[in-house]
């Protein structure tokens, strides 16, 4: 079975004109979304199609990151498009329960605590929505303003013990970015660097060590510059190696080079990677040397020779079943 963990809904039509509404009224006055579901549907088979296209038995499905409008005042705007969003996922999963699972995005805004908004649509997805897991935003003033604090301090505690409570797994990926200086992909990989360093030089996985996280997009620029972390953690004297910390954390393969997905499963190991393609997303662009779309990662983990045949199972699902203990009704063996 090839499961991808990391993939993001279609939105119907309907669903923009609604984030408009938001948006131009600041959420007062808000109206009710109305999207039939012949428009979720055909929204759905499209996503169905492409993953098809590449041999995706089932994707985990979260809201567009770029889109979750962390950032835009006052925080009931993202908190209604967060619910509007997992709400549509939750249709999708309806629709075909056998080829979609819901990761929930959460209301997450500025320098609010996760205990305010994210936290109580956290619970809704998961206890009436049977979402799997969840988005983590590491900075959702999305570089407008004071940052908050990294993933190793205190102010995300609520969110981790929600997680843990409720047994998912928190997918860290930023979304928007106000930066002029800094695109909304680059940081992605920015954030993801930043978040890493700050969870392992942290007690977080001390004060939960049931707390599931992984990096997206290969762990950011982390498996690239593991040397300089390794020296660093020999400078401070520290017992415990920089690649063993590494092991408390897992990746998922959203990052469309071939070069450094063999890089990442050698650095993070086999059972620490994930499939995850974002597909249809940024890596759905031909690549002239292989007339394959980047984000078609399938050939590429089967063309790494020095995998093995059991490795490649749990990287394209096994790894996913045991992190993901809510997503399968039957606990098939790996």
């Amino acid at each position: 079975m090839i499961i991808d963990s990391h993939a993001h809904v279609v939105m119907p039509p309907e669903s923009f004109r609604y984030m408009a509404e938001l948006i131009g009224g600041r959420a007062n006055p808000s109206t009710t979304p109305k999207v039939p579901d012949a428009s979720v549907r055909k929204a759905a088979e499209e996503l169905v199609r492409s993953m098809d296209a590449v041999g995706t038995d089932m994707q985990f499905i979260s809201p567009r990151p770029y889109l979750q409008m962390h950032s835009v005042k006052p925080g009931r705007v993202t908190e209604l498009w967060s619910r509007h969003c997992n709400d549509i996922i939750a249709r999708f999963v309806a629709m075909f329960p056998d080829r979609f699972r819901g990761v929930a995005g959460l209301p997450q805004h500025m320098l609010e605590s996760p205990a305010e908004r994210a936290v109580p649509e956290l619970e809704r997805c998961v206890n009436e929505l049977g979402f799997v897991g969840c988005l983590i935003n590491p900075d959702p003033t999305e570089s407008e303003g004071p940052t908050p604090p990294g993933l190793g301090d205190q102010f995300w505690y609520p969110l981790y013990e929600a997680m843990t409570r409720l047994d998912v797994p928190g997918l860290i990926h930023s979304a928007g970015s106000c930066s002029a200086r800094e695109s909304y992909t680059l940081k992605f990989i920015n954030e993801e660097s930043i978040a890493v360093v700050s969870l392992l030089n942290s007690k977080v996985f001390q004060d939960f060590p049931n707390l599931k996280i992984v990096v997206a997009h290969g762990g950011g620029a982390i498996p690239y510059q593991m040397g300089r972390f390794r020296s660093w953690s020999v400078r401070k004297g520290e017992t415990v190696t920089f690649d063993e910390q590494l092991r408390k954390l897992y990746f998922d393969t959203c990052n469309y080079s071939t070069e450094a997905i063999d890089l990442l499963l050698k650095v993070a190991g086999t059972d620490n990677v994930l499939l995850g393609t974002e597909k249809p997303g940024t890596g759905s662009a031909r690549d002239p040397l292989t007339d394959r779309d980047y984000d078609d990662m399938k050939p590429v983990i089967e063309a790494i020779s020095w995998l093995t045949d059991a490795q490649r199972k749990n990287i394209f699902e096994c790894n996913c079943r045991r992190l993901y203990t809510r997503a399968f009704r039957t606990d098939e063996e790996c």
